[in-house]
C-alpha cells in the first residue's frame, strides 16, 4: 500500500480497538480499496465488520437504502448520496461508525458540474455524529484520485472514532 495508507488505517484500527468501535464502508469509486487498506492491516476483523462495495445505482438502493428520490434529484454523485450511504450502512451494519466514499475517478465520467477528481464523502455514527466533505481533486489520475479518496475516508474515520 502506498502513500502512507497502511499506517494511516493502523492507527485507525488502533483507536477503535481501544475504543471497542466497530466499523464499515460504502463505497462506489474506490472499489474495494478502502477494504482493502483496512484488511491489509493484521488483526483488523476485531474492528472492521464489513464493506458494501455499491458501484451501481442499483447496488445503492438495494444495499445501502439510498432512495431513488436521492439519485433521480442529486446523483449518485453528491453530498446527499454520500450522507444517505453513510447512513445505510450505518443501519444494516452492527456497527458504530460508517464513512462512504462517491466520486468520479476518471478518466472518463464527468458531467456538467461534475468534473473528473470530483468526490463525495460522508460519515455517520451510532452517537448521532455526521460528518460530510467535498474534494475536488481534479484530473490527477485514476489511481490517484482513489488513494486519496481511500486515506480522506479514513481521516473522516479516525475524527470519528475520536469523539465516540
Amino acid at each position: 500500500m502506498h502513500d502512507g495508507l497502511f499506517e494511516q488505517a493502523q492507527a485507525l484500527l488502533i483507536l477503535c480497538r481501544s475504543k471497542g468501535l466497530k466499523i464499515a464502508t460504502a463505497v462506489s469509486c474506490t472499489g474495494g480499496l478502502l477494504a482493502g487498506a483496512l484488511s491489509e492491516v493484521a488483526g483488523s476483523s476485531d474492528v472492521f465488520e464489513r464493506g458494501f462495495v455499491t458501484y451501481s445505482n442499483e447496488a445503492k438502493q438495494t444495499l445501502l437504502g439510498v432512495s431513488s428520490a436521492t439519485l433521480e434529484t442529486h446523483g449518485a454523485v453528491s453530498r446527499e448520496c454520500a450522507q444517505a450511504m453513510a447512513a445505510g450502512a450505518l443501519s444494516r451494519a452492527p456497527v458504530d461508525i460508517a464513512v462512504s466514499v462517491t466520486g468520479i475517478a476518471g478518466p472518463g465520467g464527468e458531467v456538467a458540474g461534475k468534473p473528473v477528481g470530483l468526490v463525495h464523502f460522508g460519515a455517520a455514527s451510532r452517537g448521532g455524529q455526521h460528518l460530510d466533505e467535498t474534494r475536488k481533486y481534479g484530473d490527477i489520475g485514476r489511481s490517484q484520485v482513489r488513494h486519496a479518496s481511500v486515506a480522506q475516508a479514513l481521516a473522516m474515520l479516525h475524527e470519528m472514532a475520536q469523539k465516540e
